[in-house]
């Protein structure tokens, strides 16, 4: 482990999830201030956040009630991987 609290986070989110980069630290971000208590709505505005940058006229950049049930468990596997990591 590194000595980086911030790394070992990131580092393991890394190994349950496949993203990088600033999307990966949006959701390093979120493990440590919500942690076991992130949503699925969490999940969708870090993305949304991120997404905002890359790519703005993304359809699915709508509140997260407006996404439809299949889309919203889109981000059920980035939520539980998030809240798997013990701080």
């Amino acid at each position: 482990m590194k000595d980086n609290y911030i790394e070992n986070v990131r580092d393991q989110l890394a190994k349950r999830i496949d993203v990088e980069g600033d999307l990966l630290d949006l959701y390093t971000l979120l493990t440590l201030v919500k942690g076991s208590e992130t949503t699925l709505q969490d999940v969708h505005d870090a993305w949304a956040v991120w997404r905002n940058k890359t790519n703005p006229e993304h359809k699915s950049i709508v509140a997260f009630e407006q996404l439809t049930p299949e889309v919203q468990e889109l981000d059920r596997e980035y939520a539980e991987a998030i809240r798997s990591i013990c701080l």
